[in-house]
């Protein structure tokens, strides 16, 4: 009988128990033919506080766990010595869904052997050019490197000629949603509306769900809201440094306005459920432009109409499945709002459209077979 073929998937997201739903997915995917360990820090710390990385019952993949020092520093965190014996045993192929240029990247590059494929899963979308030590470890990871999983398009674009990724296969494939979890359910958000003091009278709710930050293109949202004369209601959910902002704001709104902070991942699903839109109105800086954004894929598994500006990634997550307008353009952004607030058919055909795509683009049993695939192409001889 032939061996299993034997995958370490390693990533500091694994922390979060949703976040590894990839690693159950490769090992779901991988039937007998793969035999998938997860490894993940012990204690990572998060947007709204520490995450202690517990096992979840029924997990397709064993989870190793292992201590990571200066964790909160995404750039110089590096996992204990616990690492290095776990990568010395005779894998097949090693998965780092870490950048190859922050620290984690060349530890696993110096201690992966060469035996064994090596493929990064990256996020950067922005060509940048980093100060040493940055782009000392980057080249380094790169020429061990045995290929390369870029998250998006623009990803691919910013790293497709760059030196050391153009010599290398590559694949595009983006990060997932599951669509058991993320599902359209009205009553949950009926439950929501109702549980916000909001009767159950039709007026559409407008939702935004993230990170409190400029970036994300908050004060060009509250701009058009403040010019609506048809029925909305605003639906804020997330947190951040503007948090406090949002709050002030909407004193004048009475009861229209919610911001609602400290929701928990399984909880985002009901949050989802009580938006009749979901915006990402997401601003472009020099440093940064939308990656994904996560929300947009679990509106769509929840059947909730999107509309997200042309910052970054957004235009080719949402497609043809949801409506792109210019980013900071406050004009445009005012006519599809109050365009789609009394076309409750047109929201009904969008709702449909992105959940067809959350099925057929992002779920996660798609993307694993995806991984597959490609990791096995870059198998050593």
């Amino acid at each position: 009988m032939t061996a299993p073929l034997r995958l370490l998937t390693i990533a500091h997201s694994y922390s979060v128990s949703r976040n590894r739903r990839l690693a159950d997915e490769l090992g779901r995917a991988g039937g007998t033919r793969w035999h998938v360990t997860s490894v993940a820090p012990t204690r990572f710390p998060g947007d709204f506080g520490e995450i202690v990385t517990t096992p979840v019952a029924g997990e397709n993949a064993r989870l190793e766990r292992v201590r990571m020092h200066f964790a909160q520093s995404p750039h110089l965190s590096a996992y204990a010595w616990r690492l290095k014996s776990l990568l010395q045993d005779r894998w097949d192929f090693v998965h780092c869904w870490e950048e190859p240029y922050v620290l984690v990247g060349a530890q696993v590059a110096c201690w992966t052997p060469r035996s064994a494929s090596l493929v990064y899963a990256t996020f950067q979308n922005i060509p940048k050019r980093y100060p040493p030590p940055f782009n000392w470890l980057e080249r380094y990871s790169m020429r061990r490197a045995s290929g390369w999983i870029a998250f998006g398009r623009t990803v691919e674009d910013a790293l497709r000629d760059r030196p050391g990724y153009a010599e290398r296969p590559h694949a595009m494939i983006p990060t997932g949603v599951d669509v058991d979890a993320f599902r359209p359910d009205p009553e949950a958000g009926r439950a929501v509306r109702q549980g916000l003091g909001w009767a159950d009278d039709g007026v559409p709710v407008i939702g935004f769900l993230g990170r409190f930050i400029p970036e994300k293109g908050l004060g060009l949202l509250m701009r058009v809201l403040e010019r609506l004369d048809t029925p909305w209601r605003a639906l804020f959910v997330g947190d951040g440094p503007m948090a406090g902002e949002l709050r002030g704001w909407r004193t004048p709104f009475a009861d229209r306005v919610r911001v609602v902070t400290g929701v928990s991942h399984d909880d985002v699903p009901r949050y989802l459920n009580a938006m009749d839109m979901l915006c990402a109105p997401s601003e472009t800086t020099p440093r940064w432009r939308e990656q994904l954004g996560r929300m947009l894929i679990e509106a769509f598994a929840c059947g909730v109409p999107v509309l997200g500006s042309s910052s970054g990634e957004i235009p080719h997550v949402v497609s043809e499945a949801g409506l792109v307008l210019p980013e900071g353009d406050v004009e445009a952004w005012y006519a599809a709002i109050r365009d789609l607030l009394v076309e409750p058919e047109r929201r009904a055909a969008l709702a449909a459209r992105g959940r067809a795509r959350a099925e057929a683009e992002y779920a996660w049993p798609v993307l694993a077979r995806r991984t597959l695939d490609f990791l096995e192409s870059t198998r050593r001889a």
